[in-house]
This record gives C-alpha cells, sequence and structure tokens, in this order.
C-alpha cells in the first residue's frame, strides 16, 4: 500500500511533528551510515546514477531519458538500470519504451548482465543510497518547487540522508519552477562551490489534443502533484479540480469510475500523466486524457560534457 507523503514534510520549517519524529530519522541514519561503509564493486561499464536526496517527484526517470537520447545520438550503446519493485512499473514501461531496461532485486546484478552483453554505459534509475556500487558519475535531483522541504529526514522530513551530503556528489539537477532558482544555487554552492548544477523544465508536447476553453478535472500518483498542476496551468488550461493520490498508486475501477462522474457533474474533461495512465485498467480508460511531456535541459552542451 502507498502512502501519501505528510503535508508537513514540505513546510519551510520543521514542526512539531517532525521534532516527535526525529530520534526515529536519527536511527534510520545510523543504520544508512552503516550500510554505506560497506565495500563498493567497481563494475568495467561505465555507470551513471541518477538518484535524489529528497524522497520522490525529482525527475530521476526523466533525467535518465534525457541522458540516454543524448548518449544514443552519438551512437554510445547505453541502457537503463532499475531495482524491480512490484509497485513500479509505470516508471519500467516509460523507461522500456525508450531503451532497453535490465531490471533485478539487485542493481549490481542488472549492471553486470548488462556489461555482458555488451553495453558501453548503464543508467540507473535512483540509487544514490545503494553503497554496493562505485559509480562514475551521480546526480542528485531536487524538484525546486519543493525544494528540500523542512530540511529534516526520513520520517521527520522528506529527505533520504541529509542535506549536508551534497558535499560528495559531482553533479546537482533542479527540474520544475524556474522562478527561484538564484537562491537555491546559492544555498548549494555554500555546501559544494566545485558542483555541477544542470537545469531543466517539462514542456508539454501534445498540447494541441486540449481545448483551451474546456474546463479540466486533473488527477495524478506522482511523487510531485504540485508541479504537474503548475505546468498545465503555466500552459493556460482551466483547472477546476485536482485529486492527488500516492505516489506509484494501483488505480481501482472504482476510483476512477469516481473520477469520472465528478468530472460528469463539474461538465469537465480529465487529464492524467502518462505514468498514471500506464496503470490504469478501468473500462473508462478511453475517457481520459495524458500529458505527454518532455524534459527540457536549459544547457544541454553542459550535460553532454558531463556524461560523456
Amino acid at each position: 500500500m502507498n502512502l501519501k507523503k505528510p503535508k508537513f514534510w514540505d513546510y519551510n520549517k520543521p514542526n512539531i511533528f517532525a521534532y516527535f519524529l526525529y530520534p526515529f530519522a536519527l536511527l534510520i541514519k545510523l543504520l544508512s551510515f552503516l550500510n554505506s561503509k560497506k565495500n563498493k564493486k567497481k563494475v568495467k561499464i561505465k555507470t551513471i546514477c541518477v538518484g535524489n536526496i529528497y524522497l520522490g517527484g525529482t525527475g530521476k526517470t526523466s533525467l535518465s531519458i534525457k541522458i540516454n537520447d543524448l548518449l544514443k545520438k552519438r551512437n554510445i550503446k547505453s541502457c537503463f538500470i532499475k531495482k524491480f519493485y512490484k509497485n513500479q512499473f509505470d516508471e519500467q514501461k516509460l523507461l522500456e519504451n525508450e531503451g532497453k531496461l535490465f531490471l533485478s532485486t539487485r542493481r549490481l546484478n542488472a549492471i553486470l548482465k548488462a556489461e555482458d552483453e555488451g553495453y558501453e554505459v548503464a543508467i540507473l534509475d535512483d540509487g544514490l543510497q545503494d553503497y554496493s556500487i562505485d559509480y562514475d558519475i551521480r546526480f542528485v535531483c531536487f524538484n525546486n518547487f519543493n525544494w528540500k522541504g523542512n530540511g529534516m529526514t526520513i520520517p521527520a522530513g522528506p529527505l533520504r540522508e541529509d542535506f549536508i551530503n551534497i558535499k560528495k556528489y559531482e553533479n546537482i539537477f533542479l527540474n520544475g519552477n524556474l522562478e527561484n532558482l538564484n537562491d537555491i544555487k546559492k544555498e548549494i554552492l555554500n555546501i559544494n562551490p566545485n558542483i555541477n548544477i544542470h537545469i531543466g523544465k517539462y514542456e508539454v508536447l501534445n498540447l494541441e489534443e486540449f481545448n483551451k476553453e474546456d474546463n479540466f478535472l486533473v488527477f495524478s500518483g506522482i511523487g510531485n502533484h504540485n508541479t504537474f498542476i503548475e505546468m498545465l496551468k503555466n500552459y493556460g488550461l482551466s483547472i477546476i479540480k485536482d485529486i492527488e493520490f500516492p505516489d506509484h498508486h494501483s488505480y481501482t475501477n472504482k476510483e476512477i469510475d469516481k473520477i469520472i462522474e465528478n468530472a460528469v457533474t463539474l461538465n469537465c474533461k480529465v487529464i492524467t500523466t502518462e505514468k498514471d495512465y500506464f496503470r490504469l485498467e478501468s473500462k473508462n480508460k478511453n475517457k481520459i486524457n495524458y500529458i505527454k511531456s518532455n524534459l527540457k535541459i536549459i544547457d544541454e552542451d553542459k550535460l553532454l560534457k558531463t556524461i560523456i
């Protein structure tokens, strides 16, 4: 069962609930520290890990696909690596549509299989906190709409590790709301002045399929629902109602039927994300439209130099 993240995780500063959970966060950090001391395996194939510190909704999969596209254009044989989780078949499907995907319950096993099959570069969608692998290149992804939330680690906040740990990474990727970048860049560079900062934003590819005179009901079960809503509003779509589900939510027919009923009552058309659409099995699926989006890198040459 997937759970929605607590709202207090994304407050600007910790509240009483965060401080109450802080002792549990310390215990998890201790276990993570001990785990990080294990020996790392260095593989022959080049490894690019696209991960995050903030839990969910940071654009890892989109950046992984973009990196793969850049490598393919230069005839570099690249593939995707992803740890197998039953509830993440939506992301798995997206990656399979874009290239070769190796799945395993252990990322190292998937990497070694890719190596055996002659691939030159392995792009890992998630895995920064997998300390069994010595990665060649690492990206820490953030959505600067929520940034680092209240700044505390799980379960007191949304961070998988302390934010100050960005000092050990080589690259940060920012996507989402681009208006507050200067303050965010300053905060990053104060901790790690040598880190490469990459910036991207999402573009809608099938906007012509939607009439701006219509009203829309929007639902999603992704890591950052608010960013999706803001993107649609920025493109001039009229959002009458939006419904947020937990990340990687498995929709029931009853839930989809209720969404359709709400849309009929409000005289709205229904929109969701491409990832969510892949998870739908309802007979009403044909009554739902989905947004095709593309991640645009602000400085693609800079990204290319980093990964080549």
